[in-house]
């Protein structure tokens, strides 16, 4: 079975490609696939018929307890058949039904082929979960056929109301299983049917269950995106809305049957629904003049009809549904195919313009013929078979003085009367001559192979109908699965008896219906509703459509004031109402262990005030960032050096970055749009504060047990070979946590870099040659010495300075660089090798190293970063990542869980006595990535803003006194 499903799955991923060589014909090797699975289905038949499951497992999710787990029983085998048999049939009817040339074909097939594979995964699945991974697969990939005109708004529009229908239907399904597999303590579906849980619970579950299964199978009151779906290509009609998808519905009541149907509310919901599914189903068919459509409304009379046969629940009703299941399948898929060779010969569909094609295809009509009999219930069909057994299995109870039995079986006499008369109403406007036709087009010659998949189909439910003590052979074990002993078997003839009786009934009304075609027409125009189901879920979804518009405009205001608002207000309110419901005080409050924390707490609160009072924006960064140091300085009083050093380096870049975005900024806070709502404001930070020190209290006090990170410290010597234990837990203990957090700097960065780069991401930075500089500085010094300036350096201190408009030139900041870079440099190296036994680290090194080059861009502008930075910041961001990806990946070439470290000690000459841990190089693509951060905040808010100043600057007209100097710097 696996074996099968994964040449599902290929072939659906190499037919695209064989298209162009094969044209139409990929179908016949498309067909061989399902044909496959059709074989292995027969010759294990008589194994499974006998009551061995045939089972196959795979792990999946092992950390979860989750398995590919195939099951193929009775019913299980059953639904292969049907979902296999026919969808070869329709895969060979379709290499005629297409053109060489018609479009997209070789994304039909692939499409239709993992269709085909994802419904047989559907059938076998023995899990909950793989199940629903496989129903859901079957509506995406139902709304690639259904859509497969893409340049038709029908198509497109009838593709998304199917998908959304069942879509939606699968995810409330979804909890219902989600319960019963709780219920039951395991996702097997054999465990729970075995487990048959009981109460509230389960029956709420099981109606969630059902939702999902009456969408699927199109029940009222989801029944109209089915008729929708005609907008498809015929194949897809035939083999998705008769033989396979909506079968999808009816396979899990009649697999969950056996064990629920004693549920409260299981009989009444799916009797109920399926009559009133039934009987409107053919109603809406009688008036239909396009033969396609009056299938599809057919076909929802008919799922109707087997959701109340298969819902019922006893061993009669089982075999019964089992019959129907078969019978429709071939009659409905031969009828589909039908319409799809006479649309394709004549051009049309509508029963007003068709004339006489009975005559010029008497064979095509012998096979319609055949089907719509077995569907209106003649002998010796199958379908006349299937219908006394259902027939039988109703009066049974309805004898026994079961009222609901009793409306049951009037209500399927009265649908299977509307049946006989729409299988009347095809015929005669399929095949018959109509003086009053339009007869609009002659059909073309109808060749054998067009012939070959509905002739199969349609002798299929011939022999079958003469064949039926053998059928029932093949049928029983799947009733079987329901408790009960009956005698009752699949007979064409069991005598004169009242199933007979009501079968002919239904039969002559079915022809009075037809007869009196004309008044039930008029009838029809009376009665007929100006709403349909159809109008009622586009009139649903344009009312969400504008919902959502209206909770747009009001909440996306393009005002981060209110976003922010909205967000803090969801967080008082939240988390203050679990704090207030739920939430427990500690039972200690130490305000302070010692007096300098105090003090530092109160220079960090009139600092926090005071950005709230701050007039200029400069001001407002500057008092923010003396809250980030204040709490480096907190950390550094309660022992934690490295935590100290990291806030106190990330406080100056992020200060920084500040700075270099205020130079597009007004200076003045408020200038074009000043603060409202002050005091609101006021009253959401005193409240966000207040909860989120209620939340520091309630989360001191609740710890009831020794925290894990006292063993931290004997850990990280003894794991890591290390004596910082900050830093060996971020490259060692938690590396994983690490290695996500890496990818979100990444994130961030090109995050960073995309809002400036527009048009483009230009990964160099811009540099000047040195000869291009050097000449640049002689110019300057040339102009210097005609000028006779005599303050004027002779050497530039560092290389671009020279380039800078005088006026925003530093020679003390140039100095000063030049003094300290390199030293600065070796500082960042000296922490990120020391870092695993002191403080230090790939993070403060990094850093460091990037203060480093803030220095080099402040003093000399964008060229001088360019020449302290020659590499690009992708290229050391993605070294980085390789370095700390490689560390984690490579212990797994070598037999070893993923981020394992390696220790190595040895003595060398001059060194003495080393120590290198392998978790060292994860530590240095830390580094590396944090200085790609910084240097890409550098060259974005830095370089890329002062180019774009350049930019506009040279296109504004200037004085000829004052020109822009290249490379300035503001």
């Amino acid at each position: 079975m696996f074996v099968s499903l994964a040449l599902f799955g290929l072939a659906a991923l190499v037919l695209v490609h064989l298209t162009p060589w094969l044209k139409q014909r990929v179908f016949l090797v498309a067909a061989l696939v399902p044909l496959g699975a059709f074989a292995h289905a027969l010759a294990v038949g008589p194994a499974v018929l006998a009551g061995e499951a045939l089972v196959e497992r795979a792990a999946w999710i092992p950390q979860l307890q989750l398995t590919l787990d195939l099951r193929m029983d009775a019913l299980g085998w059953l639904m292969t058949l049907i979902v296999t048999g026919v969808g070869a049939l329709v895969m060979v009817y379709c290499a005629f039904y297409f053109g060489r040339d018609s479009e997209g074909i070789g994304r039909f097939a692939s499409t239709l082929t993992a269709f085909a594979g994802a419904m047989y995964g559907l059938v076998l699945a023995e899990d909950v979960f793989l199940l629903f991974v496989f129903w859901e697969l079957t509506s995406v990939f139902s709304y690639l056929l259904i859509g497969h005109y893409q340049g038709r708004k029908a198509s497109r529009g009838a593709a998304l109301q199917a998908l959304i229908t069942t879509t939606l239907g699968g995810l409330v399904m979804l909890v219902g299983l989600v319960l019963l597999a709780q219920q039951a303590g395991s996702a097997s579906i054999e465990v729970i049917l075995a487990a048959t849980p009981e109460g509230p619970l389960t029956t709420a579950a099981i109606v969630l269950v059902l939702v999902g299964a009456l969408s699927k199978s199109a029940i009222l009151p989801f029944h109209f995106w089915l008729p929708g779906a005609m907008a498809a290509p015929t194949p897809v009609s035939a083999y998705l809305h008769a033989a396979a998808m909506v079968k999808a519905g009816i396979y899990l009541i009649a697999r969950f049957a056996p064990a629920f149907a004693a549920t409260p509310g299981w009989r009444e919901l799916l009797v109920g629904l399926g009559l009133a599914t039934m009987i409107l189903g053919g109603w809406v068919a009688l008036r239909q003049h396009d033969l396609k459509l009056l299938l599809a409304y057919g076909t929802v009379s008919q799922l109707g009809f087997l959701t109340v046969i298969t819902g019922w629940g006893t061993r009669d009703a089982a075999l019964a549904a089992a019959a129907l299941l078969v019978a429709h399948a071939l009659f409905k898929a031969t009828l589909f195919l039908v319409v799809g060779i006479i649309d394709h010969g004549a051009g049309t569909r509508d029963l007003r313009k068709l004339s006489g094609l009975g005559r010029r295809a008497p064979s095509l009509a012998v096979i319609a013929g055949l089907a719509l009999a077995s569907m209106a219930g003649l002998p010796p069909l199958f379908g006349f078979v299937a219908k006394e057994a259902v027939l039988y299995a109703l009066l049974v109870d309805a004898r026994d003085g079961d009222a609901l039995a009793a409306i049951a079986t009037i209500g399927v006499v009265i649908g299977s009367a509307l049946t006989a008369a729409y299988s009347i109403r095809f015929f005669w406007g399929a095949f018959a001559r109509k003086s009053d036709a339009t007869d609009a087009s002659v059909l073309q010659r109808v060749g054998p192979g067009f012939l070959l998949a509905p002739a199969a189909l349609a002798v299929a439910g011939l022999a079958l109908g003469a064949l039926a003590p053998l059928a029932d052979a093949a049928l029983a074990p799947v009733a079987a699965a329901v408790d009960g002993a009956s005698d009752y078997h699949l007979e064409l003839w069991h005598g004169f008896t009242l199933e007979l009786a009501l079968s002919i009934g239904a039969l002559l009304a079915g022809v009075a219906l037809f007869a009196a075609r004309e008044p039930i027409a008029r009838l029809h125009a009376r009665v007929h509703s100006p709403m349909s189901a159809t109008d009622l879920y586009w009139d649903s979804v344009g009312a969400v459509d504008r919902l959502a518009v209206r909770v747009t405009s009001l909440t996306q205001r393009g005002s981060l004031p209110f976003y922010l608002g909205v967000i803090l207000v969801v967080f008082i309110a939240g988390t203050g109402a679990t704090l207030l419901l739920g939430g427990s005080g500690p039972g200690e409050v130490r305000l302070w262990d010692t007096p300098a924390q105090l003090a530092i707490g109160l220079v960090m609160v009139i600092a926090a005030v005071a950005a709230t009072r701050a007039q200029k924006r400069f001001t407002a960064v500057v008092v923010v960032g003396v809250t980030g140091f204040g709490m480096s300085a907190l950390f550094a009083i309660m022992g934690a050096p490295d935590l100290a050093i990291t806030q106190i380096l990330v406080e100056l870049v992020t200060l920084i970055a500040f700075v270099l975005v205020l130079r597009r900024l007004p200076a003045q806070l408020g200038d074009r749009h000043g603060s409202t709502r002050k005091a609101l404001r006021a009253v959401i930070a005193v409240a966000v504060g207040a909860t989120m020190g209620v939340i520091a209290l309630v989360a001191a006090g609740a710890r009831t047990e020794q925290p894990i990170s006292l063993a931290w410290p004997q850990l990280a010597y003894e794991i890591g070979h290390g004596r910082n234990t900050v830093n060996v837990a971020i490259v060692d203990l938690r590396a994983w946590d690490t290695l996500g957090e890496l990818a979100v700097v990444i994130a961030a960065a090109t995050g960073v870099a995309s809002l400036l780069f527009i048009r483009g991401r230009d990964d160099a930075l811009p540099r000047a040659p040195r000869g291009q500089l050097r000449r640049r500085v002689e110019a300057r010094l040339d102009r210097v010495r005609e000028q006779g300036r005599p303050g004027e350096l002779r050497n530039a201190w560092i290389l671009a300075g020279p380039t800078l408009d005088p006026r925003n030139r530093s020679i003390l900041l140039e100095v000063v660089v030049r003094l300290t870079f390199h030293a600065i440099i070796v500082v960042s190296l000296y922490l990120l090798f020391a870092g695993h036994n002191l403080p230090g680290g790939g993070f403060g090194g990094g850093l460091v190293a990037g203060l480093a080059l803030v220095g080099r861009y402040l003093a000399g502008g964008r060229f001088e970063l360019g020449a302290a930075a020659p590499i690009g910041a992708g290229t050391v961001l993605g070294t980085g990542m390789l370095l700390a990806v490689g560390t984690a990946a490579a212990p797994l070439l070598l037999g070893a869980d993923a981020l394992t470290s390696a220790f190595v000690e040895t003595e060398l000459p001059v060194l003495g006595h080393v120590e290198f841990v392998t978790s060292t190089i994860f530590d240095i693509g830390v580094y590396l990535i944090v200085v790609g951060l910084v240097l890409d905040v550098l060259r974005s808010l830095g370089a890329e803003v002062d180019r774009q100043g350049e930019a506009a600057r040279s296109t504004t007209p200037v004085q000829p006194a004052a020109p822009a100097t290249p490379g300035g710097r503001p």
